[in-house]
């Protein structure tokens, strides 16, 4: 295999699918070497047909808002690899989704997945919505009438979507009451992120953050550091970011900056429990505006326009909002301002100028379907609650997902470590994910 010719070939069929494009470079410049070991890869040209998804619906979604008028827009699934399991992979709202970014994340959730040791293949989908500025009345209408053209290629054996932006637990109760009354069956299973009461598993809103905070614990104590004391950079302020800065608290870290579309808000005491709980109203509110932190705390965080989080002096920082937020300029203001680890919690959240720049200077990096994978892995575990039907407490749950995390920071180590001691963890998860898929494909044929 050569990275540069199969680059070469999906460019020209699928050009301007930037993100897609950018997810797939990645991965294949990470496993090249190790591929190139193993001929029976090459003769059932595993990768040729693993950067391909398995197949994408796309259909319009129409819906009546408050004024009475006619809506339309657009709704996709990338179902994207079965291998090791069924589809599975959330659904984002948001006026930018495009099939470029719902390739690129169902191709890296299909590595995402296969680094939990569940058996969950890869999946995304989504719509062009704008959720901002909706009233719960016009949500709920969207939300069934998206899943009137969705319901039948989805199945808790076949397809299994979840929450992601603009997807909360609102949206996926909207979705599933529709899709009850379609598929006229009491299935939990069919969808994860769900209200505790009916069926949704304790822990998952949280299970992202915390899943993040867990692998950086790792990767620090491997590093022989502590988190404790050290000073974190939020960038968001939704659900993500909201579990992220609840565990970096309770591991004795000090959340010093979260940031939104319209500029951070520094917090130099350390953000507390008060603000923390005020970020679930801040994304109720679909204002989408992280001054709101300062106008409800003024003796505490301080807000500065036009800024990101990475401005603010710290240790660590999680990049936990959107797909290549951070750039290779804010990567090195971020040097410049003492940071020495960066763990990418959203998903290719570092565009792949800052991730050279961090490995080029010493600064410890882990990539998004690594440390994220905290969220899927308890969607997981809501799936395996579905299908017993019974549900775990809180620390159950908790004690899988430490497990979890701690297995994928050990495959990263496997795969990642470097002839002078050091760990590459995008190398080490690229490469344990596509070993697990890629030996799956080769045993079940050309198909």
């Amino acid at each position: 295999m050569k990275t540069q010719d199969i680059m070469a070939t999906l460019q020209a069929k699928y050009p301007g699918e930037n993100e897609y494009l950018q997810a797939v470079q990645e991965v294949l410049e990470s496993i090249e070497d190790v591929y190139n070991q193993h001929p029976e890869f090459e003769r059932a040209k595993i990768v040729e047909r693993m950067v391909e998804p398995d197949r994408i619906f796309t259909f319009r979604v129409t819906w009546v808002d408050d004024k009475g008028e006619v809506q339309t827009n657009t709704g996709y699934r990338v179902q994207f690899n079965s291998a090791i399991g069924p589809y599975k992979g959330g659904l984002r709202f948001h006026r930018a989704v495009t099939p470029s970014m719902l390739k690129f994340l169902g191709f890296e959730q299909t590595f995402k997945n296969a680094l939990t040791t569940l058996p969950m293949g890869g999946a995304k989908g989504g719509s062009d919505f704008d959720p901002k500025g909706r009233t719960d009345e016009e949500i709920m209408r969207f939300c069934q009438a998206f899943m009137l053209e969705l319901w039948q290629c989805i199945g808790p054996d076949q397809d299994i979507p979840a929450g992601d932006v603009g997807v909360g637990g609102r949206e996926i109760g909207y979705m599933y009451g529709m899709y009850k009354k379609l598929a006229r069956e009491y299935n939990t299973g069919v969808l994860t992120g769900k209200g505790a009461t009916w069926g949704g598993s304790i822990l998952r809103p949280e299970a992202t953050g915390f899943g993040a905070l867990y692998f950086t614990e790792n990767l620090l104590h491997h590093a022989g550091k502590d988190i404790k004391g050290c000073k974190v950079a939020v960038s968001g302020f939704g659900n993500v970011a909201w579990g992220a800065c609840i565990k970096a608290l309770e591991l004795g870290a000090k959340v010093v900056a979260i940031s939104g579309p319209d500029g951070v808000c520094e917090i130099p005491g350390g953000i507390d429990k008060e603000m923390i709980d005020y970020m679930l109203v801040m994304r109720a509110s679909n204002r989408d505006r992280v001054e709101d932190m300062a106008t409800r705390f003024p003796g505490k965080a301080v807000f500065t326009p036009g800024k990101k989080a990475w401005s603010i002096p710290c240790d660590i920082a999680l990049p936990c909002a959107f797909q290549n937020e951070l750039a290779e300029a804010d990567a090195r203001e971020l040097k410049e301002n003492g940071c020495w680890c960066c763990c990418e919690v959203s998903n290719m959240g570092c565009q792949p100028g800052a991730i050279h720049f961090f490995q080029n200077n010493g600064i410890l990096f882990a990539p998004g379907k690594a440390v994220n994978a905290g969220g899927v892995a308890t969607s997981g575990l809501e799936m395996t609650q579905n299908a017993e039907h019974i549900s775990w407490d809180a620390k159950e749950v908790d004690e899988r997902l430490h497990f979890i995390m701690k297995s994928i920071h050990e495959q990263c180590v496997k795969f990642g470590t470097q002839p002078d001691g050091t760990v590459d963890y995008v190398k080490g998860a690229n490469i344990a994910g596509f070993m697990k898929v890629a030996q799956a494909m080769l045993e079940q044929g050309t198909i």
